[in-house]
């Protein structure tokens, strides 16, 4: 029970993940993985200039920042003495990466709101493909099947690494994807669990499945080999046949951290069960919930994968804190729920992407090939044992889980042009897709704005580039506001500018987009770098002038946050929540030859609905700019 017990934050936490056994294929390339470097400040301040300046209202505003810049790097100053520190993490051989704690504590297990909407992800998948059974109990068989080979392909090391074209990927954070579990701090910082040992070869342990909110726990092998298609429908089926509604425990996931972490202590204090129930909730596979939901389509699927739908109606058939969860609705509908405090998704969609592709082949390995099903122990079903004031607490964190999803908002629309397309026009589908989202932003800032500037923004557009080029390296922003990403927007406003002037401006903001997009891949961005100067500073040290400033708050507040990934089975759309209460969150996916796809997630108090049509909007008049055709957009808002 020590794993669930601890109501204090083990120091070496991080250590407990055992890694595949040595020299095998999955970790193959780590040894050779260079650490992440880390910017001059020099550097990093020549580019804020830059960035500042694009998000200015005025120039007293460029004035005031850059006397705070100057005395920021003045020599013997304190950005020198902040640099100093950074230096020496960097070079202390007891520390693999340099920014690797900041990043997980004040990013993500200091974080105290609810994890559901602001820290997890979804993915949805396409339906299941029509040479197999069309029913839920065979959908959720064939993905826990799928997944459970590719952890023991990892546990065991023969999992082919993830690769940057030729070039291995980090795959550090792989550890912390199966037999995981974030665990709310009651001093105020969470962190993860782990039952994995080193001993594991993917053969042995359990999952956790959801239904009707109560959790059965599911043996996944049998005489040593893992369960076969047709056992673990067998499986299943006792569940759908033999759940009956549970208290909503799972609701309590949902909750701020603070309150979380208290109602968990309250949960292993009260009974002996509720320990043993975490405990092997914690150390589980992955989570699988076995929705009664019947989404009609990929926006209400899309809501019910993100955050238990419109009314949180499947809130409690969650554990929002694993860092897995597979969703299989009633009528076959499925996706997957991610939290991202230790790993981020792109390791995930490598995951999915290959279980959906196995088991979209006639090759995937079914389990026993004459479908003999062996006498199964049935599963077990995890009672909880609930006094008045865990009730009381249950109630109260449906109640502000309730009001978390009822101020969020969501828009999907897909283009009529893709991939092929744009590269015919001659540029990378991220930067264009990229400059879609500028434009629409820009003319939503005139239309909404009081000053009718699309220039006048109360924040900076976020876009994630991955640097696991680097040992446990994670992302680094592009900053994809630019003076040239600027000027081409004004020159889609200005009446008065001809076509080849803003194909002209476009290819210079495509281009500056691109060299951006290159230093963030290597990690050369500023905002891993600024983030780490400020996490320097030592308790009772005066916050530097430039760190407070409103400009360089205003610039770093991403009131535009958006990411791209693909996987050519996620059809049904993919997201995450917003990052500022009055910004917005854009998932695109640029990979489809004839589409590409975005989800807008916003609070119902921002202008979501105009937001996507200026999407829609932007889209046609980029390919205007290169094709006369009249070419429609597809809506599904």
């Amino acid at each position: 029970m020590d794993i669930i017990q601890n109501t204090k934050r083990p120091d070496n936490w991080k250590d407990a993940a055992p890694f595949p056994p040595e020299n095998t294929v999955t970790f193959a390339g780590q040894p050779q993985l260079p650490k992440l470097p880390l910017p001059e400040l020099e550097t990093t301040l020549s580019t804020l200039r830059s960035s500042l300046k694009t998000l200015s209202w005025n120039e007293e505003e460029i004035t005031e920042v850059e006397r705070k810049i100057r005395e920021f790097e003045k020599e013997g100053g304190v950005g020198w003495t902040l640099q100093g520190r950074l230096n020496t993490r960097r070079d202390d051989t007891n520390i693999r990466h340099w920014l690797e704690d900041f990043w997980d504590n004040n990013a993500y297990l200091k974080y105290r709101d609810s994890v559901m909407i602001n820290v997890s992800y979804y993915y949805c998948f396409s339906h299941q493909p029509r040479h197999l059974p069309q029913t839920a109990v065979s959908r959720a068989a064939y993905l826990i099947r799928a997944a459970l080979l590719e952890r023991k392909a990892y546990k065991q090391g023969s999992m082919l690494p993830e690769m940057n074209r030729k070039d291995p990927i980090c795959m550090d954070t792989w550890r912390w994807m199966f037999d995981c579990c974030r665990i709310p701090g009651l001093e105020g910082a969470d962190w993860s669990v782990t039952g994995a040992k080193p001993s594991d070869t993917g053969n042995e342990g359990h999952i956790i499945v959801l239904r009707r909110n109560r959790p059965w726990k599911v043996e996944i092998s049998k005489d040593g080999r893992l369960l076969s298609v047709a056992e673990i429908e067998k499986q299943l089926q006792h569940i759908y046949d033999n759940s009956t509604e549970g208290p909503e425990v799972g609701v309590l996931t949902s909750n701020h951290r603070d309150a979380w972490a208290k109602d968990y202590a309250s949960l292993v204090s009260a009974d002996p069960q509720n320990a043993t129930n975490l405990e092997d909730i914690a150390t589980a596979a992955f989570v699988v919930c076995l929705d009664t939901a019947r989404p009609a389509s990929p926006l209400e699927l899309s809501k019910l994968t993100f955050h238990g739908g419109e009314n949180g109606e499947m809130l409690g058939n969650r554990w929002w804190d694993k860092p897995a969860q597979i969703v299989i609705c009633d009528n076959a509908e499925a996706g997957y729920v991610g939290e991202h405090s230790v790993m981020d998704g792109t390791p995930s969609v490598t995951m999915l992407d290959r279980m959906l592709s196995a088991i979209k082949s006639p090759d995937f390995d079914h389990g026993n090939t004459d479908n003999q099903v062996l006498h199964l122990s049935p599963p077990s079903l995890l009672e909880w044992k609930t006094t008045p004031s865990i009730q009381n607490a249950i109630a109260s964190a449906r109640k502000a889980a309730g009001a978390n999803i009822g101020k969020q908002d969501m828009g999907m629309t897909s283009t009529s042009y893709g991939r092929d397309a744009v590269k015919k026009f001659g540029f990378s589908p991220d930067a264009w897709a990229q400059m879609i989202i500028q434009l629409a932003y820009h003319r939503l800032v005139a239309a909404t704005s009081p000053h009718k500037s699309g220039r006048r923004r109360n924040g900076g557009t976020y876009e994630a580039a991955s640097t696991r080029g680097f040992l446990k390296g994670r992302t680094e922003t592009i900053r994809t506001v630019s003076e040239e990403s600027m000027a081409w927007c004004d020159s889609m406003e200005n009446s008065n500018a001809s076509e080849e002037e803003r194909k002209r401006l476009l290819k210079a903001a495509t281009k500056r987009h691109g060299e951006d997009a290159t230093k963030a891949v290597k990690a050369m961005g500023i905002d891993r770098h600024l983030f780490g100067l400020q996490s320097v500073l030592k308790p009772g040290e005066d916050v530097p002038e430039l760190f407070k400033d409103p400009l360089f708050v205003r610039a770093k507040s991403w009131i535009v946050s958006t990411s791209a990934i693909f996987s050519p089975h996620f059809t049904r759309g993919y997201g995450w929540g917003q990052v500022m209460p009055n910004g917005f969150g854009v998932a695109y996916m640029t990979g489809f030859p004839d589409e590409l796809k975005f989800t807008v997630t916003s609070q119902k108090d921002q202008p979501n609905a105009q937001f996507v049509r200026e999407l829609e909007k932007a889209a046609e008049d980029l390919r205007s700019l290169f094709e006369s055709q009249d070419t429609s957009l597809k809506s599904h808002i």
